[in-house]
């Protein structure tokens, strides 16, 4: 999502990030291309001038230009603006009191909303262990209910069934009931959405809330939309007071100006990060993370976090105890690609490896990206069960036949053998490292 503010900033503060001495005019030159990079990344023209005037004060000052590194601290000063403008720290959901603790989920159509209303139950359960009921109150869009019905059954918690002639507020009622009746920890109401914001929304989703008492008001919103994507968010928080924000299709090519300008506009945290289709694709928001995404520092936290949550421990010691004894064929080298799938793939861990966002490109025309790493996953699987653990035997006559069972190139096999050497090669040296 902020791919583009990452570079043109990463290329600002670079030309100043090695300097031994800074003037003043050398801060505002800085500051002013930053300025630049902000407005192209579609950031609100008062949220701008804010974030500008915030970091010149402190970046002008004698303790900064006077220091022994002061491109560093300019760069420091402006990654703490970053995070104050995406902040607060702590945006955890409120939702630790008097069951059910219920969230109303607001938004325009087509924002993702009842996507991110089965994420959500689904992170809810399998991570803070909570019992959850769903209820759709959408009576207008054909089969809302239904699509909130199976994203229920997939994410393993309760929908509340439908009944003709149901209404909003009825719905509503319903669910209060039921949730109370199954001692559910949580109830999440996904509310009708309009393709615009009307008074006839508005009016539906006040009468909701004030029935519901919401702890939560999350507004789910499309980061690709750019500003209108703040406008919309102004207008929920006038009408309906949003406690949250849902920011969808982070993982798509927005220009990550509106998460800036929403944080700053209704003075709601960012919450969660819609990443992905995928039920798992869904983060919770941390501004310090970001901020140092943004700036190329990476997010190491997060790395291993995702690393906690998608590889299997019984996988991780196998493989420990292979890498300790030296070990390590095509199989193992296909149990790597498949962590690195479930990871999210290179798009999923490009901002998280500090640096790497510099090499973004070289690694973009070195033709490495998820497609790449599925033609590997082709080729080991149109090997033979001995070829992949004795590699040797790949002669030129097998290669030509895993190339066309595997709908590839030679030339590619023979890219996917010298990886695999070469790993190989690494995890014999680790093997002797880790025995002594």
């Amino acid at each position: 999502m902020f791919d583009r503010l990452s570079d043109k900033l990463g290329s600002v503060l670079d030309k100043i990030r090695g300097r031994g001495a800074l003037t003043e005019a050398d801060v505002d030159t800085a500051l002013r291309e930053v300025r630049l990079a902000l407005l192209d990344a579609d950031v609100a023209l008062p949220v701008v001038k804010s974030f500008i005037s915030r970091v010149r004060e402190q970046a002008v000052g004698q303790d900064v230009l006077k220091s022994v590194k002061p491109g560093q601290m300019v760069i420091k000063i402006v990654h703490d603006a970053l995070v104050e403008t995406l902040g607060p720290g702590d945006a955890a959901l409120n939702i630790n009191q008097r069951p059910p603790a219920v969230i109303l989920m607001v938004g325009l159509q087509g924002s993702g909303k009842t996507t991110t209303t089965g994420k959500l139950a689904r992170q809810l359960k399998t991570k803070q262990k909570k019992s959850v009921l769903l209820a759709s109150l959408d009576v207008t869009r054909p089969a809302a209910r239904e699509q909130l019905r199976i994203l229920g059954v997939e994410a393993g918690v309760d929908v509340l069934p439908e009944q003709d002639g149901d209404t909003p507020l009825g719905i509503t009622k319903r669910a209060l009931n039921a949730a109370r009746l199954k001692s559910s920890d949580v109830l999440i109401l996904d509310t009708a959405g309009r393709t615009t914001i009307d008074e006839t929304l508005m009016a539906e989703v006040r009468d909701v809330a004030s029935q519901a008492e919401p702890a939560e008001v999350l507004l789910v919103a499309d980061a690709m939309t750019g500003q209108d994507a703040v406008t919309t968010a102004a207008a929920f928080k006038e009408a309906v007071g949003i406690t949250g924000i849902v920011l969808t299709r982070a993982d798509g090519d927005a220009r990550g100006g509106a998460a800036l300008s929403m944080r700053q506009v209704t003075d709601c945290p960012i919450k969660y990060l819609g990443v992905g289709e995928k039920q798992d694709a869904l983060e919770e928001f941390n501004p310090e993370r970001m901020a140092g995404r943004i700036l190329g520092m990476g997010d190491v936290v997060g790395l291993v976090e995702k690393a906690a949550e998608t590889i299997e421990a019984e996988d991780a010691e196998r493989m420990a105890k292979r890498m300790a004894s030296g070990q390590f064929d095509m199989n193992d080298f296909l149990s790597q690609l498949r962590q690195l799938k479930k990871m999210g793939g290179m798009g999923g861990l490009m901002g998280m490896l500090p640096g790497i966002g510099k090499l973004k490109k070289q690694i973009e025309a070195a033709g490495i990206d998820d497609k790449h790493f599925s033609r590997q996953e082709a080729i080991i699987l149109s090997m033979t069960k001995r070829e992949r653990v004795q590699v040797a035997l790949l002669n030129a006559s097998r290669r030509k036949r895993i190339a066309t069972g595997s709908g590839t190139s030679v030339q590619d096999v023979n890219k996917l053998g010298k990886q695999y050497q070469d790993m190989a090669k690494m995890m014999k040296r680790l093997g002797k490292m880790v025995c002594g």
